[in-house]
């Protein structure tokens, strides 16, 4: 669809309107300092934090592994399928306010059951969320089950055949946490097992590893979409494999700017990258650690780099385009954006 330009001072409103999906996302990164707080006195665990305020001004990371000390101990509060339930539906409130209609929703079971809780109580609490998601938010939600890549082979196997009495339950399977010094071909076993057991894939690569992470992911795990992916800009052949296939980015600027993968959003790559014919998307990672859900990253992002109407568009239909729902839902969904964008001609 041809957009024709608006106004830069209606861009901002028309960034909050428009519908999109949210597809990289972890559940647990939506845990504002607020319900932590209030789920750790449910729950009657101390936290070694005097408030909320002093939790979120705690939140000043180096990179992604000082980010991940924080977060895995933010996780201890979740103790009941309750707990994973009214975590999921806060955020759902949140994406329903930034005009999300459907979400992809990244979570692992490793932390957890390593606290000592069954994967079941998560799993179940996670997806009553999504399964209220249509009558309560308008919006359509699902699980993808990520692996913690710090963790072994093994471990994944273990998590993966934790899980298979509820796989209906789930659409995919990712991979997460550190990715510096575990490669994607360290899971090529468990992958291929997910593979054969009908899961979509998906894994992060090319946040802070080299672009060697995303062939890997690409070559070896078989994956359908790319989690990050910002090093791809490095590799110009990498670049003309990813446009050539169609294989999307689930790109979130306010996560690679705390983590400090770019400098200051001026600096991030997704402008050329959509020049150069990336599917990429916008996404917020963990938004109650960086600063911003969907909205906040639209919006500072289009203003940082001087994006245009034509470029929201064709990010939120990446959006939609990349997800893993049907082909039907998918043109609904696109129909409704082009009518938005319609009103702001």
């Amino acid at each position: 669809m041809s957009i024709r330009p608006i106004h830069p001072s209606r861009l901002p409103d028309l960034l909050r309107a428009m519908p999109k999906a949210e597809l990289h996302m972890h559940i647990e990164g939506s845990l504002e300092p607020e319900q932590m707080f209030a789920m750790a006195q449910r729950n009657r665990i101390a936290l070694s934090y005097p408030s909320a305020q002093a939790v979120r001004e705690a939140y000043v990371f180096d990179n992604l592994q000082s980010f991940l000390d924080i977060y895995h101990a933010g996780t201890l509060v979740l103790k009941t399928e309750q707990d994973f339930y009214d975590m999921a539906c806060a955020y759902l409130a949140r994406a329903q306010a930034d005009k999300v209609v459907h979400t992809e929703l990244f979570f692992d079971t490793q932390t957890h059951t390593g606290h000592g809780i069954e994967a079941s109580v998560v799993i179940n609490g996670l997806h009553r969320a999504c399964m209220d998601a249509p009558a309560k938010y308008g919006m359509t939600a699902s699980l993808i089950l990520c692996f913690l890549r710090h963790l072994s082979e093994l471990e994944a196997f273990e998590c993966l055949e934790q899980a298979m009495p509820w796989r209906d339950k789930l659409v995919g399977i990712g991979l997460a946490s550190s990715e510096l010094g575990h490669p994607p071909e360290k899971f090529a076993k468990v992958f291929a097992r997910a593979r054969q057991l009908g899961f979509r894939l998906v894994a992060h690569a090319g946040e802070e590893g080299p672009p060697d992470y995303i062939w890997s992911a690409l070559d070896v795990l078989k994956v359908e979409r790319i989690d990050h992916g910002v090093q791809a800009i490095k590799d110009a052949r990498l670049m003309q494999r990813l446009v050539h296939d169609r294989i999307p980015l689930t790109v979130c600027p306010l996560s690679n700017l705390k983590l400090r993968v770019f400098p200051s959003l001026r600096q991030h790559t997704l402008g050329r990258m959509l020049d150069a014919g990336i599917v990429a998307t916008i996404n917020s990672d963990d938004p109650a650690y960086f600063g911003g859900y969907i909205n906040e990253n639209f919006t500072q992002t289009f203003a940082a780099l001087g994006l245009d109407a034509q470029q929201a568009h064709t990010l939120a239909s990446n959006s939609f385009n990349a997800s893993f729902i049907d082909g039907s839902a998918r043109a609904r969904h696109i129909d409704r954006l082009n009518e938005v964008f319609e009103t702001f001609e």
